[in-house]
Protein backbone atom coordinates (compact mmCIF):
# COMPACT_ATOMS: atom_id res chain seq x y z
CA UNK A 1 0.00 0.00 0.00
CA UNK A 2 1.81 3.15 -0.97
CA UNK A 3 1.56 6.79 0.14
CA UNK A 4 -1.46 7.89 -2.35
CA UNK A 5 -3.94 5.52 -0.35
CA UNK A 6 -2.83 5.76 3.33
CA UNK A 7 -2.84 9.73 2.54
CA UNK A 8 -6.12 9.79 2.31
CA UNK A 9 -7.19 8.09 5.61
CA UNK A 10 -4.73 10.63 7.81
CA UNK A 11 -6.36 13.76 5.52
CA UNK A 12 -9.67 13.72 7.05
CA UNK A 13 -8.23 13.03 10.81
CA UNK A 14 -6.26 15.63 10.27
CA UNK A 15 -8.24 18.41 9.15
CA UNK A 16 -10.87 17.80 11.63
CA UNK A 17 -10.62 20.03 14.70
CA UNK A 18 -8.40 18.63 17.43
CA UNK A 19 -7.08 20.12 20.82
CA UNK A 20 -3.42 20.63 21.70
CA UNK A 21 -3.83 17.74 24.08
CA UNK A 22 -5.59 15.75 21.19
CA UNK A 23 -2.71 16.28 18.61
CA UNK A 24 0.08 15.23 21.00
CA UNK A 25 1.07 12.39 19.40
CA UNK A 26 0.77 12.92 15.80
CA UNK A 27 3.09 15.82 16.65
CA UNK A 28 5.77 13.70 19.12
CA UNK A 29 5.64 11.45 15.57
CA UNK A 30 6.76 13.98 13.31
CA UNK A 31 9.27 15.77 15.23
CA UNK A 32 11.25 12.39 16.14
CA UNK A 33 10.81 11.30 12.60
CA UNK A 34 9.34 8.01 12.63
CA UNK A 35 6.55 5.82 14.66
CA UNK A 36 7.35 3.82 17.28
CA UNK A 37 5.09 0.10 17.48
CA UNK A 38 4.58 -2.25 20.11
CA UNK A 39 4.72 -5.72 18.62
CA UNK A 40 5.32 -9.15 20.44
CA UNK A 41 8.65 -10.42 20.55
CA UNK A 42 8.25 -12.79 17.81
CA UNK A 43 5.12 -14.84 16.69
CA UNK A 44 5.11 -15.89 12.71
CA UNK A 45 2.29 -14.46 10.60
CA UNK A 46 2.11 -11.13 13.65
CA UNK A 47 5.08 -9.91 14.10
CA UNK A 48 8.31 -11.61 13.69
CA UNK A 49 12.10 -10.69 12.87
CA UNK A 50 13.98 -12.80 10.34
CA UNK A 51 17.59 -13.67 11.17
CA UNK A 52 18.53 -10.14 9.37
CA UNK A 53 16.38 -8.41 12.08
CA UNK A 54 14.01 -7.46 9.24
CA UNK A 55 10.19 -7.67 10.76
CA UNK A 56 7.30 -9.07 9.07
CA UNK A 57 3.75 -10.31 9.69
CA UNK A 58 0.50 -8.47 9.55
CA UNK A 59 0.68 -6.29 13.07
CA UNK A 60 4.45 -5.32 11.25
CA UNK A 61 2.14 -4.43 8.07
CA UNK A 62 -0.14 -1.94 10.04
CA UNK A 63 2.46 -0.29 11.58
CA UNK A 64 4.22 0.83 8.28
CA UNK A 65 0.92 1.74 6.82
CA UNK A 66 0.55 4.17 9.92
CA UNK A 67 3.92 5.35 8.70
CA UNK A 68 3.14 5.63 5.02
CA UNK A 69 0.01 7.61 6.51
CA UNK A 70 2.60 9.56 8.62
CA UNK A 71 5.15 10.41 6.63
CA UNK A 72 4.80 8.98 2.94
CA UNK A 73 7.31 5.99 3.92
CA UNK A 74 6.79 2.56 5.27
CA UNK A 75 10.37 2.53 6.51
CA UNK A 76 9.57 5.14 9.10
CA UNK A 77 8.51 2.69 11.44
CA UNK A 78 10.23 1.19 14.04
CA UNK A 79 9.46 -1.78 16.33
CA UNK A 80 9.98 -2.24 20.02
CA UNK A 81 9.08 -6.13 21.05
CA UNK A 82 7.25 -6.36 24.07
CA UNK A 83 6.13 -8.82 26.59
CA UNK A 84 2.41 -9.88 27.60
CA UNK A 85 3.79 -8.15 30.91
CA UNK A 86 5.17 -4.85 29.10
CA UNK A 87 2.80 -4.06 26.49
CA UNK A 88 0.64 -1.77 28.42
CA UNK A 89 3.04 -0.14 30.52
CA UNK A 90 5.04 0.59 27.37
CA UNK A 91 1.75 2.38 25.47
CA UNK A 92 0.59 4.44 29.15
CA UNK A 93 3.99 5.83 29.50
CA UNK A 94 4.62 7.18 25.91
CA UNK A 95 7.59 4.30 25.23
CA UNK A 96 5.91 3.41 21.66
CA UNK A 97 2.96 5.58 20.33
CA UNK A 98 0.56 2.88 18.91
CA UNK A 99 0.30 -1.17 19.91
CA UNK A 100 0.43 -3.30 17.42
CA UNK A 101 0.52 -5.76 18.82
CA UNK A 102 -1.78 -9.40 18.99
CA UNK A 103 -3.78 -7.75 21.80
CA UNK A 104 -7.13 -8.44 22.99
CA UNK A 105 -9.97 -5.82 23.64
CA UNK A 106 -11.49 -6.09 26.66
CA UNK A 107 -13.63 -4.21 28.38
CA UNK A 108 -11.25 -3.42 31.15
CA UNK A 109 -8.81 -2.68 28.75
CA UNK A 110 -10.70 -0.13 27.00
CA UNK A 111 -11.86 1.82 29.95
CA UNK A 112 -9.80 1.65 33.14
CA UNK A 113 -6.38 1.10 31.55
CA UNK A 114 -6.89 3.75 29.52
CA UNK A 115 -6.90 2.34 25.79
CA UNK A 116 -9.15 3.06 22.97
CA UNK A 117 -9.74 0.43 20.12
CA UNK A 118 -12.21 0.20 17.56
CA UNK A 119 -11.14 -1.82 14.94
CA UNK A 120 -10.52 -5.72 15.17
CA UNK A 121 -7.80 -7.13 12.41
CA UNK A 122 -8.07 -10.89 13.19
CA UNK A 123 -10.27 -12.85 15.19
CA UNK A 124 -8.69 -15.89 17.76
CA UNK A 125 -9.55 -18.04 20.25
CA UNK A 126 -6.99 -19.76 22.84
CA UNK A 127 -6.62 -23.41 22.35
CA UNK A 128 -4.10 -25.68 23.77
CA UNK A 129 -1.27 -27.71 22.64
CA UNK A 130 -0.13 -30.67 24.10
CA UNK A 131 2.23 -33.90 23.27
CA UNK A 132 0.85 -36.74 22.07
CA UNK A 133 2.20 -39.36 24.47
CA UNK A 134 0.31 -37.79 26.72
CA UNK A 135 -2.60 -39.41 24.69
CA UNK A 136 -5.69 -36.84 25.37
CA UNK A 137 -7.66 -35.90 22.49
CA UNK A 138 -9.62 -32.82 23.82
CA UNK A 139 -9.54 -30.40 26.53
CA UNK A 140 -11.67 -32.17 28.63
CA UNK A 141 -9.04 -34.94 29.58
CA UNK A 142 -6.61 -32.25 30.99
CA UNK A 143 -7.38 -32.38 34.77
CA UNK A 144 -4.40 -32.37 36.62
CA UNK A 145 -2.15 -31.23 33.74
CA UNK A 146 0.29 -28.85 34.33
CA UNK A 147 0.09 -26.13 31.88
CA UNK A 148 2.25 -23.55 30.46
CA UNK A 149 0.70 -20.10 30.35
CA UNK A 150 1.94 -16.35 30.08
CA UNK A 151 0.92 -13.76 33.11
CA UNK A 152 -1.02 -10.92 32.68
CA UNK A 153 -3.15 -12.21 29.71
CA UNK A 154 -6.61 -13.18 29.20
CA UNK A 155 -5.22 -16.41 28.52
CA UNK A 156 -4.16 -16.90 31.64
CA UNK A 157 -8.14 -15.71 33.23
CA UNK A 158 -9.78 -17.76 30.67
CA UNK A 159 -7.67 -21.00 31.37
CA UNK A 160 -8.80 -20.74 35.11
CA UNK A 161 -12.57 -20.22 34.10
CA UNK A 162 -12.41 -22.85 31.87
CA UNK A 163 -10.95 -25.17 34.10
CA UNK A 164 -13.44 -24.38 36.90
CA UNK A 165 -16.69 -24.67 35.03
CA UNK A 166 -15.46 -28.40 33.72
CA UNK A 167 -14.71 -29.18 37.04
CA UNK A 168 -10.99 -30.19 36.05
CA UNK A 169 -7.98 -29.92 38.61
CA UNK A 170 -4.33 -28.19 36.65
CA UNK A 171 -1.18 -26.58 37.94
CA UNK A 172 -0.25 -23.52 36.22
CA UNK A 173 3.11 -23.06 35.25
CA UNK A 174 3.24 -18.92 34.70
CA UNK A 175 5.71 -17.57 32.43
CA UNK A 176 6.06 -13.73 31.48
CA UNK A 177 7.08 -14.40 27.96
CA UNK A 178 6.40 -16.42 25.41
CA UNK A 179 9.93 -17.92 24.34
CA UNK A 180 10.22 -18.75 27.82
CA UNK A 181 6.75 -20.46 27.92
CA UNK A 182 7.85 -22.29 24.49
CA UNK A 183 11.11 -23.46 26.15
CA UNK A 184 9.20 -24.79 28.87
CA UNK A 185 6.77 -27.08 27.26
CA UNK A 186 9.37 -28.41 24.76
CA UNK A 187 11.23 -29.30 27.56
CA UNK A 188 8.94 -31.18 29.48
CA UNK A 189 8.46 -29.23 32.18
CA UNK A 190 4.66 -28.71 31.49
CA UNK A 191 1.90 -30.95 29.92
CA UNK A 192 0.16 -28.53 27.71
CA UNK A 193 0.75 -25.12 26.47
CA UNK A 194 -2.55 -22.56 26.42
CA UNK A 195 -2.22 -19.54 24.09
CA UNK A 196 -4.61 -18.48 21.29
CA UNK A 197 -5.17 -20.71 18.75
CA UNK A 198 -3.28 -18.95 15.96
CA UNK A 199 0.02 -18.76 18.33
CA UNK A 200 -0.15 -22.40 18.95
CA UNK A 201 0.39 -23.51 15.43
CA UNK A 202 3.33 -20.41 15.21
CA UNK A 203 4.68 -21.87 17.94
CA UNK A 204 4.55 -26.24 17.57
CA UNK A 205 6.86 -25.16 14.52
CA UNK A 206 9.80 -23.50 16.20
CA UNK A 207 9.15 -26.88 18.44
CA UNK A 208 12.26 -29.77 18.97
CA UNK A 209 9.76 -32.04 17.19
CA UNK A 210 6.82 -30.59 15.56
CA UNK A 211 5.40 -33.75 14.84
CA UNK A 212 5.23 -35.12 18.37
CA UNK A 213 2.34 -32.35 19.48
CA UNK A 214 -1.11 -32.08 18.80
CA UNK A 215 -3.11 -28.82 19.16
CA UNK A 216 -6.84 -30.11 20.97
CA UNK A 217 -10.22 -29.16 18.72
CA UNK A 218 -11.23 -26.92 21.98
CA UNK A 219 -11.52 -23.20 21.18
CA UNK A 220 -12.17 -21.66 24.61
CA UNK A 221 -12.52 -18.29 24.10
CA UNK A 222 -13.24 -15.53 22.05
CA UNK A 223 -10.46 -13.06 21.37
CA UNK A 224 -10.90 -10.08 19.13
CA UNK A 225 -7.13 -8.91 18.55
CA UNK A 226 -6.78 -5.24 17.45
CA UNK A 227 -4.42 -1.81 17.57
CA UNK A 228 -4.99 0.23 20.79
CA UNK A 229 -3.66 3.80 21.72
CA UNK A 230 -4.13 6.35 24.83
CA UNK A 231 -7.49 7.97 25.46
CA UNK A 232 -7.41 12.01 25.15
CA UNK A 233 -5.97 11.48 21.68
CA UNK A 234 -9.03 11.44 19.01
CA UNK A 235 -6.77 12.87 16.19
CA UNK A 236 -4.21 9.98 16.43
CA UNK A 237 -7.08 7.16 17.54
CA UNK A 238 -8.40 8.09 13.86
CA UNK A 239 -5.40 8.49 11.99
CA UNK A 240 -4.61 4.78 13.19
CA UNK A 241 -8.63 3.78 12.65
CA UNK A 242 -8.94 4.93 8.86
CA UNK A 243 -5.37 3.54 8.19
CA UNK A 244 -7.06 0.07 8.58
CA UNK A 245 -10.39 0.99 6.81
CA UNK A 246 -8.06 2.28 4.04
CA UNK A 247 -5.86 -0.83 4.06
CA UNK A 248 -8.84 -3.19 4.58
CA UNK A 249 -11.20 -1.58 1.30
CA UNK A 250 -7.64 -1.07 -0.76
CA UNK A 251 -7.50 -4.73 -0.10
CA UNK A 252 -10.95 -5.54 -1.20
CA UNK A 253 -10.74 -3.23 -4.46
CA UNK A 254 -7.09 -5.00 -5.63
CA UNK A 255 -4.89 -1.89 -4.92
CA UNK A 256 -1.53 -2.73 -4.39
CA UNK A 257 1.91 -1.21 -3.81
CA UNK A 258 2.63 -2.14 -7.91
CA UNK A 259 -0.44 -0.97 -9.01
CA UNK A 260 -1.68 2.32 -7.29
CA UNK A 261 -0.58 5.05 -9.61
CA UNK A 262 -2.62 3.41 -12.51
CA UNK A 263 -5.00 2.97 -10.23
CA UNK A 264 -5.46 6.38 -8.71
CA UNK A 265 -6.80 7.79 -12.18
CA UNK A 266 -9.43 4.53 -12.17
CA UNK A 267 -12.85 4.35 -10.77
CA UNK A 268 -11.07 2.39 -8.02
CA UNK A 269 -10.62 5.41 -6.77
CA UNK A 270 -14.05 6.71 -6.15
CA UNK A 271 -14.95 3.38 -4.68
CA UNK A 272 -12.29 3.53 -2.08
CA UNK A 273 -13.89 7.17 -0.98
CA UNK A 274 -17.00 5.68 -1.16
CA UNK A 275 -16.55 2.49 0.95
CA UNK A 276 -14.54 5.21 3.60
CA UNK A 277 -17.02 6.44 4.27
CA UNK A 278 -19.34 3.98 5.03
CA UNK A 279 -16.40 1.91 6.49
CA UNK A 280 -17.22 1.54 10.32
CA UNK A 281 -21.22 1.80 9.97
CA UNK A 282 -20.09 -1.80 8.26
CA UNK A 283 -17.46 -3.21 9.92
CA UNK A 284 -17.41 -1.82 13.29
CA UNK A 285 -19.95 -4.87 14.78
CA UNK A 286 -17.80 -4.63 18.31
CA UNK A 287 -15.25 -6.78 19.71
CA UNK A 288 -17.07 -9.84 20.68
CA UNK A 289 -19.00 -9.98 17.50
CA UNK A 290 -19.16 -12.60 14.80
CA UNK A 291 -18.83 -10.36 11.48
CA UNK A 292 -15.36 -10.19 9.55
CA UNK A 293 -13.88 -7.25 10.41
CA UNK A 294 -10.67 -8.46 8.95
CA UNK A 295 -11.36 -9.10 5.37
CA UNK A 296 -8.09 -10.95 3.99
CA UNK A 297 -7.97 -10.95 0.33
CA UNK A 298 -7.23 -14.26 -1.98
CA UNK A 299 -3.53 -12.71 -1.72
CA UNK A 300 -2.63 -12.38 1.83
CA UNK A 301 -2.46 -15.89 3.39
CA UNK A 302 -3.65 -16.60 7.07
CA UNK A 303 -0.84 -16.16 9.67
CA UNK A 304 -0.58 -19.64 10.58
CA UNK A 305 -0.02 -20.63 6.87
CA UNK A 306 1.97 -17.90 6.42
CA UNK A 307 4.14 -19.06 9.11
CA UNK A 308 4.40 -22.20 7.87
CA UNK A 309 5.75 -21.00 4.75
CA UNK A 310 8.21 -18.59 5.81
CA UNK A 311 9.67 -21.52 8.44
CA UNK A 312 9.53 -24.20 5.38
CA UNK A 313 7.31 -26.23 7.24
CA UNK A 314 4.04 -28.42 5.52
CA UNK A 315 0.58 -27.64 6.82
CA UNK A 316 -0.11 -29.13 10.21
CA UNK A 317 -3.04 -31.31 10.58
CA UNK A 318 -6.31 -29.20 12.27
Amino acid sequence: MKKAILSAAIGAAVLGGASVASAATLQDVKSKGFVTCGVSAGIPGFSNPDDKGEWSGIDVDYCRGIATAVFGDPSKAKFVALSSKDRFPALQSGEVDVLTRNTTWTISRDTSLGFNFRTVNYYDGQGFIAKKGLNVKSALELSGAAVCVQTGTTTELNLADYFKTNNLQYNPVVFEKEADATSAYDSGRCDVYTTDQSGLYAIRLKLKNPDDNIVLPEVISKEPLGPAVRQGDDQWFDIVTWVHYAMVNAEELGITSKNVDEQKSSTATSALARRSRSSVARTHCGPRAACNTHRRSVNRPHPRLEAERRLGKARPPI
